[in-house]
């Protein structure tokens, strides 16, 4: 039997080898997400407002599709002409934990619900006033020399308590360089007291964390978001508040359209650049969007490339503010 077993190996040494070469090609990871394409998620479902308006379009948020890498596909992108994303550019600190980010991309999900609710109620007439708003630790800088956690909520500082992210900066401000200041913050609904060095870096002062301003309102009427735990961002907020809006309006303004699009939206109703738009102006076009929504500048112009590049059919449009948006998408119709 062992000489056999000896045998075979002798005879197929070559084959076995090229075989554990590929399974580790295939198996072996890297550090590395493969970007492989673009799809588009349909905002009705992911939105409810109490005695909604239906509409017979749709608007529709864009997304990326991503891989892990391992070595096989790392090369291959190559090839085929796929981004790769570092897994470490997604970190704001080495130290960081898979929690840590899973929560940044909760907090700004819902921070780019809320901000998109609140343009769309405005401009509907209807109420939407501040419930809340609370400064929170968005993220630990590796240099931070600190013992604040992310999700930690602001309170007060050196006894001195902020209502807004400039009222804390400000603070910070006051704060001699490499000085130490105690910070109350809540956290999980408990009060902590936490301690963290001043670093003065080119006349502004930082405590090595990154702060988020969170802002919570009272809607009427009520709105309620339905995004799966595997969901977060902001990309996703212009087209939100577009659907919001067609929800509280008697007027359809899709003109019965299926409308794709991607961009952040602020307050005040401005729309931010974000990433991946050739993916998801492709993936758009795949679902059979009839217009695609774009940030003005930089996005823009990627998604006019592409579209020459791959000969796309689908409309874009170059949008930078909400109302900017609802001018444009009424000359659809």
């Amino acid at each position: 039997m062992k000489r056999k077993i000896k045998n075979f190996f002798k005879e197929n040494y070559k084959e076995l080898i090229i075989f554990i070469v590929l399974i580790i090609l295939i198996k072996w990871p890297v550090n590395y997400y493969i970007v492989t394409g673009g799809g588009t998620l349909e905002t009705d479902p992911r939105v409810e407002v109490k005695n909604e308006y239906k509409n017979k379009g749709t608007f529709n948020m864009c997304y990326v599709s991503e891989l892990k890498g391992t070595i096989a596909t790392y090369l291959l992108s190559y090839v085929l002409g796929y981004d790769r994303e570092n897994v470490e550019e997604s970190k704001a600190s080495n130290s960081e934990s898979l929690e840590d980010i899973e929560y940044r991309n909760k907090l700004w999900l819902a921070s780019a619900n809320n901000a998109a609710a609140y343009v769309a109620y405005k401009k509907a007439g209807k109420t939407a006033n501040i419930k809340d708003k609370g400064i929170y630790i968005f993220a630990k800088l590796d240099e931070s020399d600190t013992d604040l956690e992310v999700a930690d909520r602001l309170v007060s500082i050196d006894g001195e308590e902020g209502k807004s992210l400039e009222d804390f900066k400000r603070i910070i401000n006051t704060k001699n360089d490499g000085s130490t200041v105690k910070i109350m913050v809540m956290h999980n609904g408990k009060s902590y007291e936490r301690k963290a060095k001043v670093t003065d870096i080119k006349g502004k002062k930082y405590i090595g964390v990154e702060l988020m301003e969170y802002t919570d309102y009272n809607f009427d009427p009520e709105v309620e978001f339905k995004f799966k735990d595997s969901e977060g961002g902001p990309s996703g907020g212009l087209m939100l508040s577009l659907e919001i809006y067609n929800e509280l309006t008697k007027k359809d303004i899709t003109h019965g359209l299926n409308i794709a699009g991607t961009g952040m939206i602020d307050e005040y109703g401005n729309v931010g650049e974000i990433d991946g738009v050739k993916y998801k102006i492709r993936g758009a076009e795949k679902d059979g969007m009839d217009a695609f929504l774009v940030p003005a500048g930089r996005n823009y112009k990627e998604a006019i490339n592409t579209k020459k590049k791959y000969n796309l059919k689908i409309k874009v449009i170059e949008v930078k503010t909400f109302d900017d948006a609802l001018k444009k998408i009424k000359r659809l119709g």
